[in-house]
């Protein structure tokens, strides 16, 4: 027994973050197992018999490839807009002194502490006094607005980082401005401009609220569940969420891996 309390006390950070882990993950692991479900009446809330029938005919259900392609197209257009914005923004912020800096600092984290439905009704309270149709247009600014933040943040943490004394060996060297931003800073800045574009790109393919405020007659895949849910349950609802967590985990190993060659290359 003394053994044992030996060996709990060595690993006891390594079991509670295998079970944090493990609560983290349990409703994918859910998800994933009610994809092979068939089930008998409208909700797939009950376990019935293993089926692959949805996953032959995700798009068996109408109109809901067509909102998850909507979704899609939102997700990318707002990750590129966030991404650009953020990180000018970003460098501008660590890189320049100028007036109103500290208030644009604290403002810019405001969207991130601040409820998704008071921006919510705020964005449609701006865009209806404008005169503006609700639609894609809206939904991609709003969305652009949300996710900017996100980007500023993990942007702005990696530049902080950055040793100047690279940029100034590289100017040392004759390279010119253009030059040394795509050598050097671009470079280094990487990991946190990606960061920040997948972290925008999943909060705005999840999005719901916001959408729902601002979306008018267009239905995303968020809202396309919602409205599902009131009705019945399809079980390629389960199938396109399994898919998406897939190759969110694919992307992930895939950057440790890269990271890990570089590592061994750099060495």
């Amino acid at each position: 027994m003394a053994a044992f309390f030996r060996w709990l006390r060595r690993n006891v950070i390594v079991i509670a973050g295998l079970l944090t882990l493990a609560y983290l993950l349990l409703p994918n692991i859910v998800v994933t197992v009610f994809s092979f479900n068939k089930p008998k009446g409208r909700f797939n809330y009950s376990w019935q018999e293993f089926s692959l029938d949805a996953w032959q005919d995700p798009c068996g259900v109408a109109d809901m490839c067509g909102s998850l392609s909507l979704s899609l197209q939102i997700a990318t257009w707002a990750t590129i807009g966030a991404t650009v914005l953020g990180t000018m923004i970003a460098f501008a912020l660590v890189r320049y002194r100028f007036r109103a800096r500290g208030a644009i600092n604290s403002l810019i984290f405001l969207p991130m502490a601040m409820p998704e439905v008071v921006m919510a009704a705020s964005l449609l309270t701006l865009f209806l006094n404008m005169g503006a149709q609700l639609g894609f247009w809206t939904v991609l600014i709003a969305h652009i607005m949300f996710c900017l933040s996100f980007v500023v943040t993990a942007v702005k943490a990696r530049v902080m980082s950055m040793d100047p004394r690279l940029e100034q060996a590289a100017q040392d060297l004759y390279a010119g401005p253009v030059q040394t931003f795509l050598r050097v800073t671009l470079p280094i800045a990487a990991p946190g401009i990606a960061a920040g574009a997948l972290l925008a790109f999943a909060l705005s393919f999840d999005d719901f609220i916001i959408t729902n405020f601002n979306a008018g007659s267009t239905v995303t895949f968020p809202m396309f569940v919602w409205g599902s849910a009131q009705r019945g349950t399809p079980v390629q609802i389960n199938v396109i969420g399994t898919a998406m967590f897939l190759v969110a985990v694919l992307l992930v190993l895939s950057g440790m891996l890269i990271g890990k060659r570089r590592n061994k290359q750099s060495r």
